[in-house]
C-alpha cells in the first residue's frame, strides 16, 4: 500500500449542503482555486444533476481549476450519472464521477425499497454506465457503516469488477466508533479478494463528534483517501475537518509511521478563512487548528513554559500552518497597482469590473480608517463578488436614532440608472434599516440569525455582519456585509440576502424547466 493519504474536499458538496451556507458560482470559484493552492488531491466540486447551478458550477470549476481531481456526485441512476459526466469532461482525466447508492438495511427497507440483489444489480450499472463516461469512477455503499459486513463485502467486490477505481466507505450518518469502524475497514481488506484494485476511502459524519477519529483510525487500518470538508462543516453536525486530519498525521508521525498528505499547510488557515466567508459559518474560536484560540495562552504557567520553549504547550507551530502577523497594510494614498499586487498576494482572481469595485470600497473605507490590513481586504473582495450578482446596490443611509426618538432608516437604492428610496420606523437602527429596504422592495424577510464581528483589530476595525434570513420558503439564505459602521454593514448583508433571493427565484424557474431533484437529497 502507499504511505501518501489522498485528501478529498467535499466542501463545495456535502459542506454547501449545510443550511444557510449556500454560496453562488463566483464565490465556489474562490473556494475551489484555494482548495488547489491547498494542493487537495481531489475536490468534490457538487451535485451537477441538483440544479442547473450546480451543474454550471461543477463544470466551470473542471474546466478552469488545474491539478486536483475534479468529482461530481451522482446517484446510480442515469440522469445522475450522465449530468455528472458532462459537469466533469472539461477537466479530462482530471475528471471524477462518484457515484452512490444506499446498501444498509435500514435504508434498503424503508427508503429504497429494494432486496439486496436489486441494490447489488443498481450498484454494478449505475459504475458501469459512469465508467463509459470517465476513466475515474469511485463508488460509495451509503450508510456502508451500518449495512451487514458480508453484503458490503460483496457490493464492494462487485464494483471493482465494474470498474471503480475508488471504494469509499461512509459513515453517513455519524453512526461509528473508531474501534468498529476501523475493524470494519479490515473485514473489507481481508474478505474482499480484489481490494487492492481499488483505492480504500472514508467518509466521516460528526454526529457524535468522532468524524476525525474514526477517518484516523480507519487510515490505520488501510484506508488510503480520507474525505471531508475545510473547518468540518456539512450537514447536521459537519463532516471530518480535513485541517485536523492532516495536522494529526503531520504531528503524531510517530504514530502513525510514513502515512502522510501533500497538503500545502502554509495554506491552512487563509483557506479556513476564506471558507468561513464564503460559506457564512463562523469558525469557533476554540475549534482545533484553525479557530482563534487554537494558539492563545491566558494561563501564567503556560505563558511562561511557551517563552522558554513553544514545545512545552504548543505541538504545533502556528507559522507553518498560516498564522501570524499580517503583511505591511495599505493606507488610503496607496494606488490601484499597490491593491492589485496585494490582491494577487492574498490569491484573488478578480475581473477588471470586480477589481474597479474593490478598488472604489478600498478608497472609502481608506478614508475612514487609517491602515487597510490584508483581512479587510480580503472582506472587500467578498462584498466585490457577492455585488457582481447582485441586483440592487446601497446608494445612500441615513438613521436617525436615541433613547429618546423613535430609530427611523432612510435608504435609496440604486438598480442601474433607476433610484428607489423610502423611510421606515423600527425597533432599533438596524431593524429600522431592514424595514426600509422591505419597502422598497416589496419583499419581507424574517431574520433567523445575525453575527457581528471585527474583522481585524482597534476601534476602526471592520465590521462583518453576517445574517441568515427565512424569504417564506424555508430556505435559509446567507447575507454578508461589511463596514466601520455596523448599521451600515447591516443593511449592505441584508440587502445581499435579498439579492440571493432574488437571484435564487430566477434559478428556481429555469430549474423546474429541466432537472426537478430537491437539493435536500441525502447523499453519504
Amino acid at each position: 500500500m502507499s504511505d501518501k493519504i489522498i485528501i478529498f474536499d467535499t466542501t463545495l458538496r456535502d459542506g454547501e449542503q449545510c443550511p444557510g451556507a449556500s454560496m453562488n458560482i463566483r464565490e465556489k470559484m474562490e473556494v475551489a482555486r484555494q482548495l488547489a493552492r491547498l494542493n487537495v488531491d481531489v475536490i468534490e466540486a457538487g451535485f451537477p444533476v441538483v440544479s442547473d447551478g450546480d451543474f454550471e458550477a461543477v463544470r466551470q470549476i473542471a474546466t478552469e481549476v488545474k491539478g486536483p481531481i475534479i468529482a461530481g456526485l451522482a446517484r446510480c441512476t442515469a440522469k445522475d450519472i450522465d449530468a455528472a459526466g458532462a459537469a466533469v469532461k472539461p477537466a479530462g482525466e482530471r475528471g471524477r464521477i462518484h457515484v452512490f447508492l444506499a446498501t444498509s438495511k435500514i435504508h434498503r427497507d424503508f427508503k429504497l425499497k429494494k432486496a439486496r440483489e436489486e441494490i447489488l444489480r443498481l450498484a454494478v450499472d449505475g459504475v458501469k454506465r459512469a465508467r463509459t463516461l470517465a476513466r475515474d469512477v469511485e463508488f460509495s455503499p451509503e450508510d456502508g457503516s451500518r449495512t451487514e459486513p458480508e453484503f458490503l463485502a460483496r457490493i464492494v467486490k462487485a464494483a471493482i469488477e465494474a470498474g471503480a477505481a475508488t471504494i469509499n466507505i461512509p459513515d453517513t450518518v455519524g453512526y461509528a466508533v473508531p474501534e468498529q469502524y476501523a475493524a470494519l475497514i479490515t473485514y473489507l481488506r481481508d474478505n474482499v479478494s480484489n481490494i487492492d484494485d481499488a483505492v480504500l476511502s472514508v467518509h466521516c459524519h460528526n454526529d457524535l463528534g468522532m468524524a476525525v477519529a474514526n477517518s484516523l483510525a480507519a487510515v490505520n487500518a488501510g484506508a488510503r483517501q480520507v474525505e471531508g470538508t475545510i473547518n468540518g462543516i456539512g450537514e447536521r453536525a459537519g463532516n471530518a475537518a480535513l485541517e485536523e486530519v492532516v495536522m494529526a498525521l503531520r504531528t503524531r508521525s510517530d504514530f502513525f509511521k510514513d502515512l502522510h498528505t501533500t497538503v500545502e499547510i502554509r495554506e491552512i488557515v487563509k483557506t479556513s478563512r476564506l471558507v468561513s466567508r464564503m460559506s457564512g459559518l463562523m469558525v469557533a474560536r476554540s475549534k482545533a487548528v484553525v479557530g482563534e484560540n487554537a494558539f492563545a495562552h491566558s494561563s501564567g504557567i503556560h505563558q511562561d513554559g511557551i517563552l522558554k520553549k513553544r514545545e512545552t504547550y504548543e505541538i504545533m507551530d502556528p507559522r507553518e500552518i498560516g498564522w501570524g502577523d499580517t503583511e505591511l497594510p495599505l493606507t488610503k494614498h496607496s494606488g490601484r497597482h499597490a491593491l492589485v499586487k496585494r490582491l494577487e498576494h492574498l490569491g484573488f482572481t478578480l475581473s477588471e469590473a470586480e477589481t474597479d469595485g474593490v478598488f472604489l470600497r478600498f478608497k472609502e473605507i481608506g478614508d475612514r480608517k487609517k491602515f487597510v490590513y490584508d483581512d479587510d481586504l480580503a472582506v472587500l473582495v467578498d462584498d466585490s463578488m457577492l455585488g457582481s450578482q447582485e441586483s440592487y446596490v446601497l446608494d445612500y443611509l441615513h438613521v436617525a436614532s436615541g433613547t429618546t426618538t423613535v430609530p427611523t432608516a432612510t435608504v435609496r437604492l440604486k438598480k442601474g440608472n433607476k433610484e428607489l428610496q423610502d423611510s421606515s420606523p423600527g425597533n432599533g437602527a438596524v431593524d429600522a434599516a431592514m424595514k426600509a429596504i422591505d419597502r422598497i422592495l416589496k419583499k419581507r424577510g424574517h431574520l433567523i440569525e445575525y453575527t457581528v464581528q471585527a474583522v481585524t483589530q482597534g476601534k476602526d476595525a471592520l465590521g462583518e455582519v453576517t445574517i441568515k434570513v427565512d424569504f417564506g420558503d424555508g430556505e435559509l439564505l446567507t447575507g454578508k456585509g461589511a463596514s466601520t459602521d455596523v448599521i451600515e454593514a447591516s443593511a449592505r448583508a441584508y440587502l445581499n440576502a435579498v439579492n440571493r433571493a432574488l437571484l435564487a427565484g430566477r434559478l428556481r424557474k429555469t430549474r423546474s424547466a429541466g432537472a426537478t431533484q430537491s437539493k435536500k437529497t441525502t447523499t453519504p
